[in-house]
């Protein structure tokens, strides 16, 4: 593992493909919303934004169309490094989720195992994971291992020893923790999980779902490892104050990390340290 860092990745996952626009009306979905999203994001610390898309009818899809406007018009108006899921919703085929890197990302998102998720099942069956990996290392895009259980840590370990390093040569992980039927978002679960990386591990964050936010985000910090933010995870700001933009929670995280002398990280600065290059 490296040193402790002395700057904090700060990542932004502002729409998800859980909540409906109708429930949360402040939720971006559209591109013009994402795009505001994204420079008042940047302004206030983060420096890679995760995304899911939706249609005109706000629902999530993966429609090629789709996904590469959004890149293209968040690679134009900020500095961002662009993550897009291949994780979609837990109702996309495997074969489409694939689909995605067609999109050229920066970086893209790879969950290394099938969990539990609330009512559902999210999909992520070892040839998926494989496949996903082997094509990111082709076209040049870093993944970002998701870690829902500590088993997909080994799993992260089986995709080292069969594939190599990723393009980059570096291995950036996050722990997704509070997802009903997953990890519980407890820093004991985290630090279990921080304990078993494998010694590739570059940099790792953390994010807490729902009113797992603050204490995964505390523990984090305190860890050294960086932070994921926004309301794909989470849109409660505090007890009866719902979010009402991303760039709440993405402040809060600035300002944590600022208070606990771990600053914002540049962009510059998260590309150096992801091993992703310009585009």
């Amino acid at each position: 593992m490296a040193p402790a860092p002395s700057a904090t990745l700060i990542t932004v996952a502002p729409t998800g493909a859980e909540h409906a626009k109708a429930d949360v009306p402040q939720l971006p979905t559209t591109l013009d919303e994402l795009v505001e999203t994204a420079r008042t994001c940047e302004a206030a610390g983060a420096a890679l934004i995760h995304l899911h898309i939706r249609d005109g009818e706000h629902r999530p899809t993966l429609d090629a169309g789709h996904l590469r406007a959004a890149v293209e018009a968040i690679r134009s108006e900020t500095d961002l490094i662009v993550q897009l899921s291949t994780g979609g919703s837990v109702h996309d085929p495997l074969e489409q989720r694939l689909t995605v890197l067609d999109a050229e990302p920066d970086s893209c998102s790879l969950t290394c195992g099938t969990t539990n998720f609330g009512d559902d099942v999210f999909l992520n069956p070892w040839g998926f994971m494989s496949d996903l990996y082997v094509q990111a290392q082709e076209r040049e895009v870093v993944p970002e291992f998701e870690l829902f259980e500590l088993g997909h840590v080994h799993a992260l370990r089986r995709l080292l020893d069969t594939h190599g390093l990723p393009f980059g040569g570096k291995v950036h992980v996050d722990f997704v923790l509070g997802v009903p039927g997953a990890m519980p978002g407890t820093a004991a679960a985290l630090l279990a999980g921080v304990a078993m990386l494998p010694e590739e591990v570059t940099s790792w964050s953390a994010t807490g779902i729902g009113r797992t936010h603050l204490p995964v985000l505390a523990a984090a910090l305190s860890a050294g490892g960086h932070l994921r933010v926004g309301m794909e995870d989470n849109i409660v700001f505090a007890r009866g104050q719902q979010v009402q933009h991303n760039a709440e929670l993405v402040t809060r995280a600035a300002e944590l990390a600022t208070t606990m002398q771990r600053p914002p990280m540049s962009t510059t600065e998260a590309r150096a340290l992801l091993g992703v290059k310009r585009r």
